[in-house]
């Protein structure tokens, strides 16, 4: 059901979620926007579903554009998602990331 264009925009997604710094989170919104495609949060929400067979995609640190962990129940185990954001000094309580928008990494205004 995957075309070549959904493999090209799911390895642009891949590129840009690569470069997100330790102990820094994104939105899948900030992700589409950078890569031109402002509508596609969706899509990049998809990307990270799919990012397991990457290597090194750190999908963890892509959530919602309001800090919340929407993408969770796609990791194992139950709050793998929030373990990873935490081993990296990221604080969230019930599902936010605390101090969310001094941890937000903006790939527009970044790279």
């Amino acid at each position: 059901m995957s075309t070549n264009t959904d493999n090209n925009f799911f390895d642009r997604v891949y590129e840009v979620a690569r470069l997100i710094p330790y102990g820094r989170v994104t939105s899948y919104g900030a992700i589409a926007k950078y890569l031109g495609a402002a509508r596609s949060a969706r899509m990049v929400g998809w990307a990270m579903n799919a990012s397991g067979k990457q290597e090194d995609v750190p999908a963890h640190r892509v959530v919602n554009r309001k800090g919340v962990l929407t993408g969770k129940h796609h990791f194992e185990g139950t709050n793998l998602m929030q373990q990873l954001l935490e081993s990296e000094g990221v604080e969230v309580i019930e599902n936010q990331i605390q101090s969310f928008e001094k941890l937000f990494w903006d790939p527009m205004k970044e790279l």
